[in-house]
């Protein structure tokens, strides 16, 4: 299985390759993983510096429709280049780039072949910007949990990055993502695990989008595999990502915040979804 990977905002190539060297390692020589790095040099994620000290970068520099586009074809002039390949791996901005490009496939193109037959998206979401340029209504409601979770992930990882600076603060048994939980726009007490739905969630109001108002078209129809943590802030922006996917799709809690953790148990779980793939899309 050939895989291209797609690294968040304010990383990079070599960041997401450390990040995912865990679950990697839980595969065999027949998964071949390749990296690049966004167009855009950026400032780093928070939280970032304190682990690794490389250039960062970003795929588009603003969340605006001509932005999110030019990032499109960018990205499909390199499968048409590099590809095809057989699934692609994104983490935050990456998996905003992809499911956005794979919503104005099924809008527009829908009869052209894509370049990659899946995507695992790793604390992923959709912008609102191309949701909205696609016809779709956004409610106030939307908008609102959209910033305040982009404001609170900020908060938390600025939070995250002072306590890896200051070690004697962080308390013996509790996760980095455990602190701050009152925060959460959302319960985190969510059940971990795989499922075939989004867990807890109604169907007409899924963070402010009325998923029964989506036209029947706009909708990722490649096998999809969604890992997400209930800790993290941008766990709405997961969830209205896996509605839009349709059957067959892979739901999975690692139990932690907008992070990959390396836990053998959770490395585990994510190669095995890799192994999946192929027979999701049979």
């Amino acid at each position: 299985m050939r895989v291209l990977c797609l690294h968040g905002a304010g990383t990079s190539a070599a960041i997401f390759k450390s990040q995912t060297a865990a679950f990697r390692s839980k595969l065999g020589p027949d998964y071949t993983f390749e990296f690049i790095d966004g167009p855009f040099p950026a400032p780093a994620a928070p939280g970032i510096p304190v682990l690794y000290n490389s250039p960062t970068y970003v795929w588009y520099p603003q969340q605006t429709v001509p932005s999110i586009r030019a990032a499109h074809r960018r990205l499909l002039n390199y499968l048409a280049e590099k590809g095809p390949y057989d699934a692609l791996c994104c983490f935050s901005q990456g998996c905003a780039l992809v499911s956005s490009l794979l919503l104005y496939h099924a809008c527009e193109t829908p009869d052209k072949p894509l370049p990659f037959r899946s995507v695992v998206f790793i604390c992923g979401g959709v912008p609102l910007p191309a949701l909205e340029n696609l016809g779709l209504p956004i409610s106030p409601r939307a908008r609102r949990i959209n910033e305040q979770t982009a404001a609170a992930l900020h908060h938390k990882a600025s939070r995250l990055a002072h306590l890896a600076a200051h070690l004697d603060e962080i308390r013996p048994g509790i996760g980095l993502w455990d602190y701050d939980t009152a925060g959460l726009l959302h319960d985190a007490s969510v059940a971990a695990g795989a499922s075939s739905q989004p867990p807890l969630l109604d169907d007409t109001d899924v963070f402010g989008i009325d998923f029964s108002r989506v036209p029947p078209d706009m909708r990722i129809t490649i096998p999809t595999v969604h890992v997400y943590g209930a800790k993290d802030p941008r766990w709405p922006s997961a969830m209205q990502l896996a509605c839009f996917c349709r059957d067959p799709k892979i739901m999975y809690d690692h139990g932690g915040g907008h992070d990959i953790p390396r836990s053998s148990h959770v490395s585990e779980a994510i190669a095995s979804f890799f192994r999946e793939l192929p027979r999701l899309g049979d």
